[in-house]
């Protein structure tokens, strides 16, 4: 356990690549920060879901938050520009392969595996759920930065109109409802 909690202890230093790619400042947020940000949002989502009488594994969706990540540890964190270089299939079979290298010395390892590979393959509501949490944490991070005055990020901004989280009922309309709330800030920013 002590050598995978060393490892995945890179995360918090770790760099999320995208912002540095757009001249943002080191330390602008790591790989960890963005995971404690998916989680917090996974959680949230998934308690007003519970209060709508879906169900969830609210302990799925936790743990599946906390390591959706974890293989960045091993393969850096790959922006959409470089996976548009190495290919979908590429990228998702280097993150499998790191992964499984990671959790393989953890006692409860397989259950890992299982979930993120639920999470990749976004097979229940829970992980299409965790990745819902995980573009609402993208976008609430760039709308902070906006805020600060950064310019330049409106592809960030694409994904609200091009990503299909394969939800439907009261999941599809809170998670549309937050991005729609998150687009309608934006406009403010630029209206200030």
């Amino acid at each position: 356990m002590l050598a995978g909690l060393i490892e995945l202890q890179r995360l918090k230093r770790l760099e999320r690549t995208g912002w540095a790619l757009r001249g943002l400042p080191s330390g602008t947020e790591s790989v960890a920060a963005h995971s404690f940000g998916v989680s917090i949002t996974a959680m949230l989502l998934a308690d007003e879901l519970c209060r709508q009488n879906v169900e969830l594994n609210l302990s799925k969706v936790l743990r599946m938050a906390l390591l959706h990540d974890w293989a960045e540890a091993r393969v850096g964190d790959l922006p959409r520009t470089a996976t548009a270089y190495f290919g979908v299939p590429e990228r998702k079979r280097a993150e499998t392969i790191a992964f499984a290298d990671i959790v393989s010395g953890f006692a409860d390892g397989d259950s890992y595996r299982e979930l993120y590979e639920d999470y990749e393959q976004r097979l229940s509501l829970e992980a299409r759920l965790v990745k819902a949490a995980d573009i609402i944490d993208l976008l609430v991070q760039v709308l902070a930065l906006e805020r600060s005055g950064a310019r330049g990020l409106d592809e960030f901004w694409e994904v609200t109109g091009e990503y299909d989280f394969e939800l439907e009922g009261a999941p599809e309309n809170l998670v549309r409802e937050i991005i729609n709330s998150l687009l309608n800030e934006r406009k403010a920013v630029y209206r200030s």
